[in-house]
């Protein structure tokens, strides 16, 4: 759960240190200040994107840190470990999350004080927090996440990675056989394009750093005046001249070899000394010996030059080296291989990609079955669950529309990596309704009641998260606001649930209440939080039942309400 959130220079917020409790933790406050503000720091803190506008007016940097304490688990253990983050061994696991934003765009994620990436981060909020914001039911209506939901109630997720894998093996097959088919006079064209370059290449007979050793031998060529007179001058040097280096090291290693004999620590350099001598000689005789070989050849200077300037068409043509013209061939032969055994190798591809197919079916298949198997116990339990946020006639069906042959074009055009089924909610909320696609009957306040019914079943975990409703009583209010506030106060029993809302009848149930207020000081509107007692809860209820006027009347019906929970 999340014990702790500090936010600096966020939107309205100069300084703020927020604590929440297990259970309910309830978020009230006046409309417009900043109770969701706080939601949106705690998004931005778990990987949400942010824009530069959060930062706050007049500042170049802002921080938000979130300390949570969860239950051991392995997978969030092996997670962190691999991403080299350090836990404590204690009972529960202590996980402190930091980021900093700069509007200069250099932003930092901490994660226990080491840095860490955003993809960590998006990876870790599976664990830690399940956020649903203000219009989010709005993505209800969208067929498209009714398999999502579906998938995630019944556990599939393995299942599902299996059909999306056997899809992307069949789908790179058939994208492959598509390539092959492609327009015969489009590949005559490529086939003698391909055997152009493959010929101008396999001509020119390149090999590796060729162009190095010719550039080092058309160097050689080229000086051989100056190389010449550099080499006689370095045999006078070292062997020729009656002062030269092997005779003075001659004479310096007699002199050290009598000195040894009267102070032995200077045996140790006679070894070095005859090395030295035995060096000059052995590099005299290599410079004579090459002065020797050289000889100035106008003709081989010029066959250098023309196949240097060949080289260098080449390297420009194919990709700037020896090495690139060279894979460049590899790549193109290949290539040319491959479209003159287009045939056959299209016969093999259809093979391959028939048993692709049955594979990817098979593998559908039971994903279909599956979710038909799990939509029963799904229906049923939201249907229940409806009867508990005061819909009491309301019916929910999950409908599966899944292909019965696979024979068809438009069959295989349809195949996606989540599988062959098409779902959607239908919903009726009064007697005597048929129901229908979610979009076309809920209203605003029934599609409040679903969203909280649908992520709280469909995400129900045996690993307590911390699970956030911004406004969920959106177009609600009495009776079926106390219903939600009874379903909020259950989901709290078994994960820690922060909830910004405008309704007493939600509000009563708060384990933890928390008022959130705007005030003007000094020409800037800050934003402050407080832990309510039950004299402050009381002030507050009666304000969220009679506005800014508060009764006596009002107080005590406050009073009463809280009594009852």
């Amino acid at each position: 759960m999340l014990t702790l959130l500090n936010i600096s220079n966020i939107a309205l917020i100069d300084e703020l240190e927020v604590e929440f409790d297990r259970g309910l933790n309830l978020l009230t406050g006046e409309t417009g200040s900043g109770k969701s503000i706080i939601v949106d720091a705690l998004g931005v803190l778990i990987g949400g994107r942010f824009t530069s506008d959060l930062v706050k007016a007049g500042e170049s940097r802002a921080f938000i840190e979130g300390l949570f304490s969860v239950e051991r688990n392995p997978e969030l253990e092996q997670m962190l470990a691999r991403s080299g983050i350090e836990l404590e061994s204690r009972e529960r696991l202590e996980i402190i999350i930091r980021r900093e934003i700069s509007l200069s765009g250099k932003n930092k994620i901490f994660i226990n004080h080491q840095l860490a990436t955003q993809t960590l981060l998006r990876e870790l909020r599976a664990f830690l927090v399940d956020i649903h914001g203000q219009g989010e039911q709005q993505t209800l209506f969208n067929p498209e996440t009714h398999i999502e939901l579906l998938d995630t109630y019944a556990g599939l997720s393995p299942l599902r990675q299996e059909v999306a894998t056997r899809f992307r093996q069949w789908a790179a097959l058939r994208n492959e056989l598509d390539d092959l088919r492609r327009d015969e006079a489009e590949k005559l064209q490529l086939i003698d394009i391909l055997r152009f370059q493959i010929d101008e290449i396999e001509r020119a007979s390149l090999s590796s750093n060729e162009d190095e050793r010719l550039e080092e031998e058309r160097r050689r060529l080229t000086n051989v005046e100056r190389i010449t007179l550099l080499c006689s001058e370095s045999f006078g040097l070292l062997y020729e001249d009656s002062d030269s280096a092997l005779a003075r090291a001659g004479q310096a290693l007699k002199r050290v070899e009598e000195l040894a004999e009267y102070e032995s620590t200077f045996k140790t350099y006679l070894e070095g000394l005859q090395s030295a001598r035995a060096l000059f000689e052995d590099l005299a005789f290599s410079l004579r010996e090459f002065s020797d070989r050289l000889e100035f050849s106008p003709a081989r200077l010029a066959e250098i030059e023309n196949r240097l300037a060949e080289i260098a068409r080449l390297r420009r043509k194919y990709g700037g080296s020896i090495e690139s013209a060279l894979d460049h061939l590899a790549r193109s032969q290949e290539r040319l291989s491959n479209i003159e055994r287009s045939d056959e190798r299209e016969k093999e591809l259809r093979n391959l990609m028939e048993e692709a197919q049955t594979d990817y079916i098979a593998c559908a298949v039971r994903l279909h079955a599956a979710r038909v198997s799990a939509a029963e116990k799904f229906d049923r339990a939201v249907e229940s669950a409806l009867v508990e946020v005061a819909m009491e006639n309301a019916r929910f069906t999950t409908e599966i529309h899944a292909p019965s042959e696979f024979d068809s074009e438009e069959v295989r055009r349809s195949f996606t990596a989540r599988g062959i089924d098409r779902v959607e909610f239908l919903f009726s909320a009064n007697v005597g309704e048929a129901v229908r696609p979610l979009a076309r009957v809920a209203s605003g306040g029934e599609a409040s009641r679903m969203m909280l019914v649908l992520k709280t079943i469909a995400h129900s975990s045996d690993f307590p998260r911390t699970i956030v409703f911004d406004e969920i009583d959106t177009g609600i209010g009495g009776r079926v606001s106390e219903a939600v506030g009874l379903k909020l106060k259950k989901l709290s029993e078994t994960n820690q649930v922060l909830c910004v809302t405008h309704q007493p009848q939600i509000a009563r149930f708060a384990d933890s209440h928390l008022l959130v207020r705007k005030e003007v000081a000094a020409g800037r509107t800050t934003v402050s939080i407080e832990k309510l007692d039950r004299r402050g809860r009381v002030e507050e209820l009666a304000r969220m039942l009679t506005g800014a006027e508060i009764t006596e009347t009002a107080r005590r019906h406050a009073r009463e309400m809280l009594k009852s929970v």
